[in-house]
């Protein structure tokens, strides 16, 4: 085990930060486009190794250094498509955006920092054995510190280690414990990998009792939990056309180009209200208020809609009565029923302490970029029949809050706008982090994005059909809605934490227990 190697060879530890720094850079590769999910294993394995080395295990303060590299490697390779849309389309120059994206990045990496404090600060108190260590208490921190990173600051669950793991039979976790369930498993067999390297002749047959059962009933378990039907068949089955408009991002509130927008977005529909049940827009593809087109466009379209027995849902901003606040909102067009986006993204969609960003930086004045939070609870939109559980692009990164709408509703409509990170990693992450919405709920979705990608996705989280990027393009496809409820759906987050928290429970009663006997 790398531990064993600093003690043995004393110049190797010098390098605990490169390889915190590497094997957290790599770490991404287990995720969308990449999808090498034995990277969630091995990753974690290392940081795991380096944290209960003896140049840490004593020195938490140099475990959070650790821990803070490891989060540079992860975070700076994968969500650097945050520079993208900083530099590319948020009106920064190349030193601006360069300094906020590492600003970002070292804010992220904080929580891996915690974690490694932490976990040096616990091993040093309960001198837990390696079984402990490696397959309970570090397991447990590790989904802890990522459930925290999805709240804290408004929340970035972004690249919790289940979504690698959505083409796995792990996946069948999610409508139990949901995305961090899935976690907690790669986090298990990651401090298998370390028990297992770290034996020697003596006691490796032991590990072997130890791990491999542990490891046969956890793969074993999730893929028999994904073969069960959750869910059930609601209504018959909906012909479905998602539009994507293409649209420059640069350009899309510019006041000449409303009109070419509609007309993009009505022209597609149009030529698939016979065929299709119901038509999908993107976030605000639609880039005027809706009461500056209630009584022309949105009358004329509905009127077409109707004739054709066709709903449209469509993204769009909507002014508040009270004429200063507004929202970016999905519509149910026939029904006149409205999502207002709840959870906004800051400095993107509002700004904290506006009245000390604005003007400072291009990027805190992008036009309408001071939304108003919809209500925290909000009705499905009706949709012929059946009940639409809607989000607005980032959104849908938060599975606790997705679950807000159900089991009423039987479908999931997310309204997404990628163009702002270009051809980089985000569009592939969130379609993946998309798909798991659908595994832990049972629900079938229907992603419309700007430029792409565009997806039609079964409850089971199976792709049937996608939209290839940056051209204009309407996907077909048909889609079956399903009522019902999984336990995610009825408990949420709370039970993978309460394992979580009984697992820490544990190893520091076990401990403790065994420090007296050790005493007397």
């Amino acid at each position: 085990m790398l531990g064993q190697f600093t003690s043995r060879w004393p110049a190797f530890a010098r390098y605990n930060y490169w390889l915190a720094l590497l094997s957290g850079a790599l770490l991404p590769l287990a995720f969308a486009p990449f999808h090498f999910f034995l990277m969630a294993f091995i990753s974690p394995a290392i940081l795991f190794a380096l944290l209960q080395g003896p140049e840490l295990s004593n020195d938490p303060w140099r475990a959070l250094k650790v821990g803070f590299v490891f989060g540079l490697g992860l975070f700076g390779v994968g969500v650097s498509w945050v520079f993208v849309a900083i530099y590319g389309f948020g009106q920064s120059g190349l030193p601006m955006a360069i300094l906020l994206t590492l600003m970002f990045v070292s804010l992220l990496s904080s929580i891996p920092a915690l974690l490694g404090y932490c976990a040096v600060k616990l091993i040093h108190r309960w001198q837990p054995g390696p079984g402990l260590l490696l397959l309970i208490l570090l397991p447990c921190l590790w989904v802890l510190f990522e459930w925290l990173r999805g709240w804290l600051f408004t929340g970035f669950p972004w690249l919790s280690l289940g979504y690698s793991q959505i083409d796995t039979p792990l996946s069948g976790l999610a409508p139990v414990l949901g995305v961090y369930g899935i976690s907690l498993a790669c986090v298990v067999m990651a401090g298998a990998l370390v028990y297992l390297f770290q034996t020697n002749k003596q006691t490796r047959n032991r590990a072997l009792v130890i791990v491999l059962p542990l490891v046969f009933i956890v793969w074993l378990g999730a893929w028999t939990l994904g073969q069960m039907q959750w869910t059930q068949a609601s209504g018959e089955s909906l012909k479905v056309s998602l539009v994507q408009g293409n649209q420059p991002q640069l350009r899309k509130w510019d006041t000449e180009k409303v009109q070419q927008r509609l007309d993009v977005y009505a022209g597609a529909s149009m030529s698939r209200m016979e065929q299709s049940d119901l038509i999908v827009w993107p976030e605000n593809s639609v880039t005027a208020f809706y009461h500056q087109l209630e009584d022309s466009y949105f009358a004329r379209l509905e009127e077409e809609a109707v004739k054709s027995s066709t709903e449209i849902v469509l993204g769009l901003p909507v002014l508040h009565e009270d004429g200063r606040h507004y929202f970016t909102s999905m519509m149910s067009l026939t029904s006149r029923q409205f999502y207002h986006k709840h959870h906004l993204v800051p400095f993107g969609e509002f700004i904290p302490l506006e009245g000390l960003f604005r003007g400072i930086i291009g990027f805190f004045d992008l036009p309408m970029s001071a939304f108003s939070s919809g209500p925290k609870v909000q009705p499905p939109l009706s949709v012929l029949g059946q009940k639409a559980a809607a989000t607005v692009c980032y959104e849908d990164v938060f599975g606790n809050e997705v679950i807000r709408a159900l089991p009423e509703a039987t479908l999931l409509i997310n309204g997404s706008n990628n163009a702002w990170y270009g051809d980089s990693l985000a569009p592939h992450q969130h379609l993946q982090i998309s798909r798991m919405r659908t595994i832990e709920t049972g629900r079938p979705l229907l992603r419309a994005t700007t430029n792409g990608i565009s997806a039609i996705v079964d409850h089971q989280g199976e792709l049937l059909a996608t939209s290839p990027q940056f051209e204009t393009y309407v996907l077909d496809g048909e889609i079956q809605p399903m009522s019902g409820s999984t336990l995610f759906v009825r408990w949420g987050n709370y039970p993978v934490i309460l394992l979580a928290l009984f697992g820490l429970a544990v190893v520091a009663f076990v401990s403790l227990r065994n420090s007296r006997v050790t005493t007397l």
